[in-house]
């Protein structure tokens, strides 16, 4: 995105400030004809001095009064005029810093996981808060001092051709050469400031793992190894931003040189000029304050060019990341997800669902099965087997490349996303916690609960006694991703959320694989009250947690190699009770109910 479309469609973003921007634009018009009416009405009273001689002394005084009182008039309407741009511009900008984090917030939460596994989460935030201060910064110095700069050099600097074009040419020149040179020095270093800014954001990236991870950093003594990282990219950045800024320190020295030059080319041509007749003193005078005004002008936006060269990257990676579209993108008559026909809730069905990520092999390839009301359905087999990504499909994280899921008869593609996700809840392997109360993280699943609705949750998932422990019960806050509690606390805590929410269709991503042997049993019988009357999925690698479901599905290379119950499949001497055999053969501690797959070896 070039410098000047990123510029540009920052501007571009006000929103409902329209209005207020056309009345900042107004009145930064009047700022500008007023800063111009200042040195041409001081080169008058300059004039009329230097013709007093030939004036009366009632003609001089009414005059000068005229001219004094007029002068006055334009001073203080500049006044108003400047302190009602500074105020609203500020205001305009803080609305629109806010309203940036806000639109880039809501949009990337909104993109698929798809995106977020390929993307840090630090160079996220970075993002957001670099790209919101680039956007504040840009509206408040616009409307405050470029935008009447523009005017002035757009607008009044061909008026000046009116008072004396002659020595107006001068002023000319000095634009011409400021922009010039500043898209020379532009096109020179626009390539290694993006290369500073790539490890800029590394920067950021690097710090964010570490400081994630301060537990490794410190059980495996990272720290000089990590530290060492970090000033290597440090030196990166270094390395590519000094050339730019050189250049750009050369730019401010030739911007006052070349005013300097300007000021005395126009004290040398107003004084030929004058010798020749062709400008008075007061032209002289009033070109002279033009001229510093000018000057003054050029400079604030050679300073406002820089900077804005610097932060032209942060506004690209903001812009990229609000460019970015889903891979799952809601019909315009989409409706939201209803029951079947029959009045019942929570029947799905794949129909020779396959699929395969963008660029890659397929991973799923004429998957069918049915699920219904009541119903607990296994998925196992290997890692990459394919279980996950069905699952990812049922909750429309991607789109199926051939074949169709539906729930309740209808295509998940012609339903409302946020009716269908409501209708599905998850409880993960690795329980997911806001750094907020456990009421708050309750609270997920149903909004409106009523505390009788929340103890009853938390009873059900044997969650109940361990939160009255907590000093400060359910306000207790339980830290980032719920470091303050044990993971079978944090996991009846992802359950009685769950049970809140109380969705017609479950899926248990390897609940309780992560657990002890006496805390799975706790979860497990919380799991078993959270899974009653509900269309149920289970992504299991130990075997051990689906004995009692109604239908496993054995997958296999991206397809459903065997189905049935458990000790169906394990007659059938297939690849499920290779697998249960493998699961053995490392864990020689299992019970004697597990003995049966010996056989088939």
């Amino acid at each position: 995105m070039p410098i000047l479309t990123a510029y540009t469609r920052a501007l571009a973003g006000l929103g409902r400030d329209r209005r207020l921007a056309w009345v900042l634009a107004i009145a930064n018009l009047v700022v500008a004809a007023l800063q111009f009416l200042d040195p041409v009405l001081f080169g008058r009273v300059i004039q009329l001095l230097s013709d007093s001689d030939r004036l009366g002394a009632g003609e001089l005084w009414s005059r000068a009064g005229m001219l004094l009182g007029l002068w006055a008039a334009v001073a203080v309407a500049g006044i108003a005029a400047n302190i009602a741009v500074a105020l609203q511009a500020d205001r305009l900008a803080h609305r629109n810093r806010l309203e940036a984090m806000r639109r880039f917030y809501e949009h990337v939460l909104a993109l698929p996981l798809a995106f977020h596994g390929q993307s840090h989460s630090g160079r996220m935030m970075k993002t957001m808060l670099s790209g919101a201060d680039a956007i504040f910064w840009l509206w408040l110095s616009f409307f405050r001092e470029q935008f009447s700069t523009f005017l002035a050099v757009l607008v009044l600097l061909p008026l000046t051709l009116l008072l004396n074009w002659r020595l107006a040419l001068a002023l000319v020149v000095l634009v011409v050469l400021f922009c010039a040179l500043a898209g020379f020095v532009i096109r020179r270093t626009e390539a290694g400031q993006q290369r500073a800014q790539r490890y800029q954001i590394e920067l950021a990236r690097t710090a964010q793992d570490a400081l994630a991870n301060v537990v490794l950093v410190q059980s495996f003594t990272r720290l000089a190894a990590e530290s060492r990282r970090f000033g290597d990219i440090m030196h990166q950045v270094i390395a590519h931003q000094f050339p730019v800024l050189t250049w750009w320190a050369v730019v401010n020295v030739m911007t006052r040189a070349a005013s300097t030059v300007t000021v005395i080319a126009i004290v040398a041509l107003g004084t030929l000029l004058h010798a020749r007749g062709q400008a008075s003193v007061g032209e002289v005078v009033s070109f002279m304050g033009l001229a510093m005004l000018l000057i003054g002008r050029l400079d604030g936006a050679m300073s406002f060019v820089a900077r804005l060269f610097f932060e032209a990257p942060n506004l690209r990676d903001y812009f990229a990341v609000l460019d970015t579209t889903s891979t799952v993108t809601e019909q315009p008559d989409a409706r939201p997800l209803g029951p079947a026909a029959d009045g019942s809730v929570g029947t799905v069905r794949f129909d020779a669902v396959s699929f395969a990520y963008p660029g890659g092999p397929p991973v799923l390839a004429g998957v069918s099965f049915t699920a219904r009301p009541g119903m607990v359905v296994a998925l196992v087999g290997a890692t990459g087997a394919g279980k996950s990504t069905a699952m990812n499909l049922l909750q429309r994280l991607w789109d199926p490349t051939e074949g169709r899921v539906l729930i309740d008869g209808q295509d998940l593609r012609d339903v409302r996303l946020e009716s269908l996700h409501r209708s599905i809840g998850v409880v993960f392997q690795e329980s997911l916690l806001f750094n907020r109360s456990i009421r708050d993280n309750l609270l997920i699943g149903k909004p409106n609960a009523t505390e009788a609705e929340l103890e009853c949750a938390c009873r059900m998932a044997d969650a109940h006694e361990f939160i009255l422990r907590q000093a400060a019960g359910m306000e207790t806050i339980v830290g980032e991703r719920g470091a303050t509690l044990s993971g079978g606390q944090r996991q009846r805590l992802a359950i009685a959320r769950a049970l809140l929410k109380d969705p017609p269709i479950l899926i248990l991503d390897e609940a309780t694989s992560a657990l002890d042997a006496a805390t799975e049993a706790r979860v497990g019988r919380a799991l078993k009250a959270l899974m009653q009357g509900r269309t149920t999925f289970i992504i299991a690698h130990r075997l051990s947690t689906v004995r009692d479901a109604d239908e496993i599905l054995v997958f296999d290379g991206g397809r459903i190699v065997e189905r049935g119950g458990f000790d169906d499949l394990l007659g059938q001497r297939g690849r499920f009770a290779e697998l249960v055999a493998t699961q053995l053969a490392t864990a020689p501690g299992q019970p004697a109910a597990w003995r049966a797959p010996q056989a088939v070896q």
